[in-house]
């Protein structure tokens, strides 16, 4: 539970948390405490999710939506730090790593936040492709705060002049487009995290396709356009 308290520490005091990060304090005991919050909280919204099929899409959702963000975290990690390095930041990777560690434990927390919601929409609604947009607007919503976070983390941690921070900005920018491509990908190919209920449980799907054409697919079924199988 003291790990779990990292959470109330980032979201009431993330001014002070960001300068210890700065500063190198407990970077270790502040990255072990975020990964190990950030791992409970989505293994639990992954079981929710995967309760719309079976238990064994429970259970696997449950270990897939930590491995999407942790595996996303470990390929876009070295892009953030070589792309401030190239701009002048001082910054170190163990310092990237956590910023972007707090992005992401704060997304799951407020993931979690949503969990009654989703119960609520699997219990009074039989649409599969509204309980999946549903969700894939939860996942953006809670995304977009966590970005805040890390802007505003690199923004405390950055001890750059104004033309040095301006770049680096972009840079940060750049870099979250780039980490929601990777992201989206990543969960594509980990797919499926709910489970189509007119289909058998399977553990990964055939590769094929792409997250963009699925969602705009979903989209146009719930309008009467087209069926996605």
């Amino acid at each position: 539970m003291k790990d779990l308290a990292v959470i109330e520490t980032i979201l009431r005091n993330r001014h002070h948390f960001f300068l210890e990060i700065r500063d190198g304090v407990g970077l270790g005991e502040k990255m072990r405490a975020m990964m190990i919050s950030a791992v409970f909280f989505l293994a639990l919204y992954g079981a929710v999710l995967g309760s719309t099929h079976s238990l064994w899409q429970t259970l696997s959702s449950a270990v897939k939506l930590p491995l999407l963000f942790l595996a996303t975290l470990v390929v876009c990690s070295p892009t953030l730090y070589f792309f401030n390095v190239l701009f002048g930041s001082n910054q170190s990777l163990t310092q990237n790593v956590a910023l972007i560690l707090t992005a992401i434990t704060v997304t799951a927390v407020l993931l979690l936040s949503f969990a009654p919601i989703v119960v609520f929409f699997l219990l009074t609604t039989a649409s599969y492709q509204f309980f999946k947009l549903l969700n894939v607007g939860i996942f953006a919503t809670c995304a977009t705060v966590g970005v805040i976070f890390l802007a505003q983390g690199m923004r405390i941690v950055s001890t750059a002049g104004k033309e040095g921070a301006t770049a680096r900005r972009w840079v940060l920018w750049l870099w979250i487009f780039v980490y929601a491509f990777v992201g989206s990908q990543m969960a594509w190919t980990l797919r499926p995290f709910i489970g189509a209920p007119s289909m058998e449980f399977e553990l990964f799907r055939q590769l094929g396709g792409n997250f963009y054409t699925n969602i705009f697919a979903s989209i146009g079924e719930i309008l009467g356009l087209f069926v996605v199988r």
